[in-house]
């Protein structure tokens, strides 16, 4: 079982951030405004709400009908007047809010907050030309570009509700998501750039809205000028001219704080993605609140989190929380590697950035190729670190608090998920940093680890991770599932489970360990084992598959295939290399496994479900543990 295991916890090592980093920080004394929190939830959260501007207060802060929540309810918004209005009409009107840098110096530009608010009302306007109106669906498919956060917005503004998929998907899991949401418009662009190569998307989007009867219209961004794409005047139109001639002002939808802002898909263990339903009201509240007490956002401050818009990071500490707070914040098309191992560091010194969030993952690539690289650049400017996506482990946390911050700037390793919205575990800045461990729950979470009847496990001894509240940002439901999001407050009744395995130590820091159900996580990103074997059984030589996720030293986890053949094909490098593409091509790059292995049998119960686990433990040299289900 999850709960049956110990983990060798090592001599407690921790870390104090530099008084100057910390001081007069908005977290200030965390046990204070923990206990503050403990002894008034609906005080607390109200405290923080008031923080933001509502056209009409709620009725009630929370309203907990397990396992359904509302919060703050019959509250009225709208999330892009906080973003964008609130900003405008006050003294940030020309402050920056976005500066995008291509994979080039000479790609460049700057939006200033009342810029980014003309934009936006115009899209906004373009998209009510086209039909589109509050609860209409709109699917977001687009690289790191201006143009995608303008897209976001304006669909938030007139109270459609986006669904961004990640540019690197392939037509099936695009397709997946556009008929799951029954999309009325796509927006995309013609093009992404990556390592110097145009890679297309157009002719992604063209195949994947084939068997997609609610798309009415497709907006395409046409960035490629040497090789300019066709447009069809039936379906598609262009994004530019969709703005052309459009009012600067749009009128902000009014939302009911429980009203749909997004839905955004997450892999799951049955091989259908999850689309997480996100409303207005307590995302709002929820990311505001984590951006400017976790990262201690200020008015000087230049924010860079590295993380795609098509991965729910991107959506709240990329777009959302920095807007909310009125942040600078950089994004970049740049690859972390391209055209040299510098990018970053060049980027981090040339825009001033203070305040940098980004992936373990990235951290162990930068690790492998030397400190050499960050030591080129002057990095002084940064004053707090983040890391996202999966366990920060010591080394790369020693690794980053050396060379990346220069043993001065705290790290905020921050827990949390699509499902969640936003953070809900990490060190609050300002208290000691073990290395390993993410922190401890943040204000306004309850969070535990348990065994599987929901008794607290001693510390040092393995259990699930488990939040005991409802918070404002949790997700709603699952998009026309809402059986399978009930299923996270069921299965260890009375809290929130987070399918993570996790152990505490005795001063309250929570290190997480892995996934205790079949998701991989490589390289920060969730991939259901079910869509990639799915992916493998559906190429003509294939009969059966299951997929592991290996350790690795850089992406945190690998993914590895086993394969059994239908009689009459034979295994040939020629095949792993089919096989491999055609991976690639159902559901993306970031899915392809690493190793694909053709077996003659693959382990099962009785009941013919494949035990993944002892493949992975055959693969790692481990006892498999109990095999009595085993059905040879």
């Amino acid at each position: 079982m999850a709960e049956d295991f110990n983990v060798k916890l090592d001599t407690a090592m921790y870390y104090t951030p530099s008084e100057e980093c910390t001081k007069d920080s908005w977290a200030g004394d965390y046990n204070q405004r923990y206990q503050e929190f403990v002894a008034d939830p609906a005080a607390y959260w109200e405290k923080i709400a008031r923080e933001l501007e509502w056209y009409e207060e709620w009725d009630q802060v929370r309203e907990w009908n397990y396992p359904h929540a509302k919060w703050f309810t019959n509250g009225k918004l709208n999330i892009t007047h906080n973003c964008l209005d609130r900003h405008v009409f006050n003294q940030r009107r020309n402050k920056v809010a976005i500066m995008w840098r291509g994979e080039t110096a000479d790609e460049e530009r700057i939006f200033t907050y009342k810029q980014l608010y003309q934009a936006v009302c115009r899209f906004a306007n373009g998209l009510k030309s086209l039909g589109v109106e509050k609860g209409d669906r709109v699917c977001i498919y687009m690289p790191v570009v201006p143009e995608q956060i303008i897209a976001m917005l304006a669909c938030a503004r007139i109270g459609a509700i986006h669904t961004v998929v990640f540019g690197g998907f392939g037509v099936a899991a695009l397709n997946q998501r556009i008929r799951g949401v029954g999309a009325k418009v796509v927006i995309a662009a013609d093009v992404t750039f990556r390592r110097g190569k145009a890679i297309p998307l157009k002719t992604i989007v063209e195949e994947a809205v084939v068997n997609a009867p609610s798309v009415e219209r497709i907006v395409v961004l046409r960035r490629d000028e040497t090789k300019p794409v066709e447009l069809h005047p039936e379906m598609e139109v262009d994004f530019n001219d969709l703005m052309e001639n459009q009012p600067r002002e749009c009128a902000a939808e009014t939302m009911d704080a429980e009203d749909p802002l997004f839905i955004l898909f997450t892999s799951g263990t049955t091989g259908e993605p999850k689309g997480i339903v996100h409303t207005c009201g307590g995302y709002m509240v929820g990311t505001y609140y984590t951006t400017k007490y976790v990262f201690d956002v200020r008015d000087n401050d230049v924010y860079w989190c590295t993380a795609d818009p098509g991965w729910i990071t991107g959506h709240s500490y990329g777009v959302y929380g920095p807007l909310l707070n009125g942040a600078t914040c950089l994004i970049a098309e740049a690859t972390p590697d391209f055209p040299d191992n510098g990018v970053w560091w060049n980027l981090i010194e040339e825009y001033g950035v203070t305040i940098f969030y980004t992936a373990p993952t990235a951290i162990r690539m930068f690790m492998r190729v030397g400190a050499e690289w960050p030591q080129k650049y002057n990095l002084s400017s940064l004053r707090v670190l983040g890391s996202v996506g999966e366990p920060l482990n010591p080394e790369a946390f020693e690794w980053y608090y050396q060379h990346i911050g220069n043993r001065e700037c705290p790290i905020v390793d921050t827990w949390w998920q699509t499902e969640t919205g936003m953070h809900m575990i990490t060190t609050m800045i300002g208290e000691p940093m073990r290395p390993g461990f993410a922190g401890k729950p943040i204000p306004g979470i309850i969070a535990d680890v348990v065994d599987k009847d929901g008794n607290p496990v001693p510390p040092g001894t393995g259990g699930l991770l488990v939040i005991r509240e409802p918070w404002p940002s949790m997700m709603r439901t699952i998009w026309g599932n809402d059986e399978r999001y009930q299923k996270y407050w069921n299965t260890i009744p009375g809290c929130y489970t987070a399918a993570d395995l996790a152990v505490k130590d005795e001063n309250g820091y929570i290190m997480v360990i892995g996934r205790s159900d079949d998701l991989i996580v490589v390289a920060g990103h969730n991939i259901g084992t079910a869509e990639v074997e799915s992916a493998l059984v559906s190429h003509e030589a294939v009969a059966e598959a299951a997929v592991i996720g290996k350790p690795d030293a850089m992406k945190g986890n690998v993914i590895k295939a086993f394969v059994i053949l239908i009689e009459g094909y034979q295994a040939s490098e020629k095949l792993i290399n089919e096989l491999t593409y055609h991976v690639r091509m159902t559901l993306g790059p970031i899915a392809i496994p690493s190793e694909i292995e053709v077996v003659d049998a693959l382990p099962k119960t009785r009941s013919g479900k494949i035990m993944r686990r002892v493949l992975k433990a055959r693969e790692m040299g481990m006892d498999p543990g109990d095999i009595s289900t085993l059905e040879d």
